[in-house]
């Protein structure tokens, strides 16, 4: 049996979902990913054979492999690997953190319908509750969200997510800007496809709360812009 449908079928007898923005690392084995490479190689030959491609051309000759290897250690890995370890501090007691952490995570991610590119800045922000991250692991967190084929909204709802997840806090705010090769690259040509998603929970959906956010989020864009 085939490493895919051997993950297939686990994955079906628990009646999970296996959309491409859901994370399938649990139903993996140690070594299947590297038969899922072997798979992919094979198909992707097929694909380039019928797009009438010479794979012995020098400049094609290695790219189902190439393309294999992109897919699952790269541009959809976060489908495939388990979440990266976090390590959280407290925040308890007199000295305890109140305020608002806002971080900038650059993401590259994939259009789930048409497997173009989309490259943006997503702006984290939360409000602690009895712990914090280290500040690297938002990042690392949200581009693990972020490489899979997904849905810029479904996107921004799934880092909210695995935020308020890791940190146990309620108040998290998500709010992504991203170009999208599917409206540039393809349809209608666009110079510039930039789209703005936003998700904003507990403390964050106040007005004094949301607009301190904001003011953050366009202070990091102007200091990003004089660097």
């Amino acid at each position: 049996m085939r490493a895919s449908d051997r993950i297939h079928k686990r994955i079906k007898e628990e009646g999970a979902s296996y959309a491409a923005s859901d994370n399938i690392s649990n139903y993996i084995v140690p070594g299947e990913l590297k038969e899922l490479e072997d798979e992919l190689e094979v198909k992707f030959r097929g694909v380039l054979d019928s797009l009438i491609i010479d794979l012995e051309d020098a400049n094609s000759k290695e790219t189902p492999r190439r393309l294999a290897k992109m897919y699952l250690y790269e541009i959809m890995a976060g489908r495939y690997e388990l979440a990266p370890e976090t390590t959280a501090f407290p925040n308890e007691g007199s000295n305890s953190y109140t305020g608002m952490i806002v971080i900038r995570a650059e993401l590259k991610s994939l259009c789930v319908h048409h497997h173009q590119p989309i490259t943006g800045t997503a702006y984290i922000g939360i409000i602690p509750n009895g712990k914090v991250l280290g500040l690297s692991k938002y990042v690392r967190l949200a581009q693990w969200c972020a490489r899979r084929g997904t849905l810029q909204e479904e996107l921004c709802n799934d880092i909210a997510n695995t935020i308020s997840d890791a940190t146990c806090s309620k108040n998290v705010g998500v709010y992504i800007a991203a170009e999208h090769g599917c409206c540039t690259n393809r349809g209608v040509n666009a110079h510039s496809a930039l789209t703005q998603t936003t998700v904003l929970r507990g403390h964050f959906d106040t007005p004094d709360v949301k607009k301190e956010f904001f003011d953050n989020i366009q202070l990091q864009e102007m200091h990003s812009k004089t660097r």
